[in-house]
């Protein structure tokens, strides 16, 4: 069975995908009589259908959806070792793909690599941004070689290093009651309206935390998936909000105060455990770890 699976990876991988015969073979640069060929092979393997009709398109069935998902797996790992290999011939063809949170964008990532492009000139990245849930998740999957996330993960397949230890403040409105305050508690948020970044995000976790140590819920106004549309919707008067403090000075119509005790979140680099990467990859990791103030 698995000789018979082996050349079929991407097929699977890619009808679990788009649920349509006819845009997989587009997708797969093949006639559609081809994969319902294959397709039809494969479920004679089998001795079961793979797919069931739904609507105008297709169903994959429980037992191609198992299959697709190892497809997906395997294509990961193969796709790895062709990088590694690559780079062992042409070490100059080496490349980072690199996944950090859309906060980190402003002004962290865009330093990191503006420094290191100034040692490896040569150096090229595919980045990628998401919420912190999605970037361990692909990172997990080996779809990420290396991501910056905030707070540092506690997996246990990853390995990471701290970098920088980041202060989070209350953001509200300028003309809000709470503006002009050197300090506030989190007690004193019980009545406020919130925006809050969606579940997945760091920064919404953090929030949630300190609302259920300080003894409630969130009264949440409005969700979002850029922390720059939270203070948009703060500066509008439509809520507060926890944010990293802005660079290099609070917004229009927002005033940030600081939240007593004090609190941070860590950000960090994060790689998969115990598994081989490519000399580009090791390279860079070794850059940004060199300017970390500690392994975690």
């Amino acid at each position: 069975m698995t000789s018979q699976l082996a050349p079929h990876l991407q097929l699977l991988a890619t009808l679990r995908s788009t649920r349509n015969v006819t845009r997989t073979a587009e997708l797969l640069g093949v006639p559609q009589p081809t994969v319902s060929r294959r397709l039809a092979a494969l479920s004679e393997s089998l001795g079961a259908p793979l797919t069931v009709p739904d609507g105008r398109g297709i169903r994959l069935t429980r037992a191609a959806e198992l299959l697709a998902e190892a497809a997906e797996r395997a294509l990961i790992a193969v796709d790895a070792g062709a990088r590694l290999a690559r780079e062992e011939i042409e070490p100059d063809s080496g490349r980072v793909v690199l996944g950090f949170l859309h906060l980190l964008g402003r002004s962290l990532v865009p330093a990191l690599l503006r420094d290191y492009r100034a040692v490896a000139p040569r150096a090229r990245f595919t980045l990628v941004q998401g919420s912190r849930q999605e970037m361990v998740d692909r990172l997990a999957e080996g779809q990420l070689d290396l991501a910056l996330l905030a707070p540092v993960p506690d997996e246990p397949g990853f390995e990471t290093a701290v970098l920088a230890r980041q202060p989070i403040l209350l953001s509200v409105p300028a003309g809000h009651r709470l503006a002009g305050r050197h300090g506030v508690r989190m007690e004193e948020l019980a009545g406020e309206e919130f925006v809050l970044l969606e579940p997945g995000y760091g920064l919404r976790r953090i929030t949630d935390e300190l609302c259920a140590a300080a003894g409630f819920e969130p009264r949440i106004a409005f969700e979002g998936q850029e922390s720059d549309t939270v203070r948009g919707l703060v500066a509008a008067g439509l809520g507060v909000a926890l944010l990293p403090h802005f660079e290099p000075g609070a917004p229009a119509g927002v005033a940030e105060v600081p939240i007593v005790p004090p609190v941070g979140r860590t950000i960090g680099l994060a790689w998969r455990r115990g598994e081989p990467v490519s000399r580009s990859v090791g390279e860079f990791r070794e850059f940004v770890l060199g300017r970390s103030s500690g392994r975690v």
